[in-house]
């Protein structure tokens, strides 16, 4: 909708400057005497401008050309202009457009007249039955290029038919110029915090989720066309530095010459943390060490940074395993800018002097924000506000998404609060959410631990993924067909490409079981069975000796036809894709689109099952005829799951 609307301003602009170009022509300024000078710097100035807009007008509309069209948008605009026309006075009228449930009903359905019954009913005090205005709606339905016909049913449902040639054009579109998003305006910037692991411990099952979920967002919010910072929030400051230092100081004390061998980073904590408790001596030092960090001690910095670059290391692996990209910035990037988040609060009267803390009450929310401790030291409160500060006024952000678990919920809300408080945002403009989620549990619903009560270690789940998925193989033979390279590639795509499903697929909002048996199990909603139906599409074509460049050209020449219903219903599923990614972009619920790509799968399958794709002659198997509109729409089909499945970060392979 922004897109086109940029475009009819540039549409009217270009009729406004062609129009002061020919006034100015009348006074005779092109090829003049000096005298009319300034009209000519005019002129010249109203040609550039309108270059400019053509040239980009034209780039617009190449761009909306070649992008997939959201149906549902489509006729969201098309019955909010009958519903404007039907009804002029109705501010703000209940508009809703869904797909039908059943052929029977058409493609899509306008369920807005009851709404609109209501609304008449309350405000004007008329008494008008739905049917009454489906039908007065149906009446101002403006001339489109997408409805073949209109059909009221029941109480006042509006039945909508697509026009095929519109649906066969669009696939056509999608076949010559890939999966193109919608085109979304002005380009927008998304910061999205994700992963966020602490340093000196080890990444575990808890930062599964943040990581996958966090990755995939990006990958959405990247293919839209927003421009997307992905921020890595590591807890990489604070007093737990003191004991580290200290005990690094003791075990290393060369440290600062010769890089210190710090094998188990987890073990180097848990003696660290055990003397910190048990030995008086060393926790004040501890104390020491923390007040000489933060005065920035040169020797101090280097130590920290020892123990940082350990964690960072293997933090990498795991983001190597899982393809995650991010850009660090901890905590420790934030501290200079607490003292002055501090003052800030203090200067607009926000600040509360509670036993030497200094607390901020945010309206709405009982427990206050601590921004400073009785000895002057800062919290995490701090720092998550020089957080929101600087990505909202420094980074610009127009979209802040937070991927932490539900645990933080109050926490969030309540900075958030205290940023829209204090004016460094206006919801109204800037969006800042909390994409929350459940925790892992094991399969005895408790959870997830190792047998021995311990927190599972990310790097080991990986691997035990990687054993899995290769018993899995083998036990289906794979090993006898496929090249070492190919089962390989095989092993992780299912092993690494299950574990973020699974994750995906589930509504991150609730608590999930983690079962590699399920995961890998090759029927049902799981990237085991999608990644098959994938490889076994993607060999229909191949198999009939059709190469990319015959499909190609198949897709410039060959109308699509979409005469059986199995064709129709898989055509109109592939073009769905749009309006599940703008729901994802509206609600950040990512198994809106593990759904969607398994309904694909599955209408792919009854597609298949009923429309020959290429036909053989039942005796020798010989090739007889190739159905080509077919191998079109299963090459659209998979075009649109590969995309789906660059989303959700799962890479799928040739063979399988």
């Amino acid at each position: 909708g922004e897109a086109r609307g940029s475009l009819f301003i540039w549409s009217t602009e270009i009729k406004l400057l062609t129009a002061e170009i020919e006034r100015l022509k009348n006074f005779g300024c092109l090829g003049v005497s000096p005298s009319l000078e300034g009209l000519r710097d005019e002129n010249a100035k109203l040609k550039y401008r309108l270059n400019f807009l053509q040239k980009s007008l034209q780039e617009e509309r190449s761009k909306t050309a070649k992008s997939m069209i959201n149906i549902n948008s489509c006729l969201q605009e098309i019955f909010g202009a009958a519903i404007q026309a039907a009804y002029p006075d109705l501010e703000n009228p209940p508009l809703v457009v869904t797909p039908s449930q059943q052929p029977k009903f058409g493609d899509y359905q306008c369920n807005s007249a009851m709404g609109i019954t209501q609304i008449l009913l309350k405000t004007k005090e008329q008494k008008v039955s739905p049917r009454e205005i489906a039908e007065k709606i149906s009446k101002n339905i403006p001339a489109n290029e997408c409805i073949e016909k209109i059909e009221i049913a029941g109480p006042g449902f509006i039945n909508v038919h697509l026009r095929k040639d519109f649906v066969s054009k669009q696939l056509s579109s999608l076949l010559m110029n890939g999966v193109q998003p919608p085109a979304v305006g002005k380009r927008k910037k998304v910061v999205v915090d994700f992963s966020s692991p602490n340093i000196a411990k080890e990444m575990h099952v808890g930062h599964l989720r943040s990581t996958i979920i966090g990755e995939s967002m990006c990958r959405l919010f990247e293919f839209a066309g927003y421009d997307v910072l992905r921020l890595n929030h590591l807890g990489d400051w604070g007093t737990q530095f003191g004991m580290l230092i200290a005990h690094l100081q003791d075990k290393f004390p060369d440290y600062l010459t010769v890089s210190p061998p710090i094998g188990d980073l987890q073990a180097f904590y848990k003696e660290s943390k055990r003397r910190f408790d048990t030995e008086e001596e060393f926790k004040k030092r501890a104390y020491q060490c923390v007040v000489l960090l933060q005065s920035k001690n040169p020797d101090f910095i280097k130590a920290w940074e020892l123990i940082c670059d350990v964690s960072r290391k293997e933090f990498q692996k795991i983001y190597n395993c899982l393809d995650i990209t991010l850009i660090e910035r901890g905590e420790s990037f934030y501290h200079e800018m607490m003292k002055d988040i501090v003052k800030e609060f203090e200067d607009k009267g926000f600040v509360q002097v509670d036993d030497g803390r200094k607390i901020v009450f945010v309206p709405g929310f009982p427990v206050p924000l601590t921004i400073m401790k009785s000895d002057g030291g800062y919290t995490y409160d701090t720092s998550d506000l020089a957080a929101l500060k600087h990505r909202l006024c420094e980074e610009k952000a127009d979209i802040l998404i937070y991927v932490v678990d539900s645990g933080q919920s109050v926490h969030l809300q309540t900075v958030f609060a205290a940023g829209q408080m204090i004016g460094w945002y206006d919801p109204k403009v800037t969006r800042v959410a909390h994409a929350a989620f459940g925790v892992v549990l094991g399969e005895d619903k408790k959870k997830f631990k190792t047998r021995s009560g311990d927190t599972v270690r990310l790097i080991d789940l990986l691997e035990e993924g990687l054993k899995r998925a290769m018993d899995k193989l083998r036990d289906k033979e794979r090993d006898k067909v496929l090249t070492a390279e190919e089962l390989k590639a095989a092993q992780t795509s299912v092993a690494f490409g299950c574990i973020k499903y699974a994750d995906l697929s589930h509504n991150r909002l609730n608590d999930y079981v983690f079962s590699f048996d399920k995961m890998l199990d090759d029927r049902g909603n799981t990237a085991a069975y999608l990644l098959y139906a994938f490889t076994r599409i993607r060999a229909i074509a191949r198999l009939a000796s059709i190469d990319e460049q015959m499909l190609r050209k198949a897709a410039r020449q060959e109308v699509l036809i979409l005469d059986h219903e199995k064709e129709w219903k898989l055509g109109k599923c592939i073009l769905r894709f749009p309006e599940i990614l703008q729901k994802i972009l509206d609600d950040l619920l990512l198994h809106t689109l593990c759904d969607y790509l398994y309904e694909l799968a599955t209408t792919f399958t009854e597609f298949y099952d009923n429309c020959y794709c290429v036909e053989k002659d039942r005796q020798s198997g010989q090739i007889v005829k190739v159905n080509m509109w077919r191998l079109l729409l299963c090459e659209a089909t998979a075009t649109v799951m590969a995309k789906g499945f660059d989303i959700l970060g799962i890479k799928p392979v040739q063979r399988m």
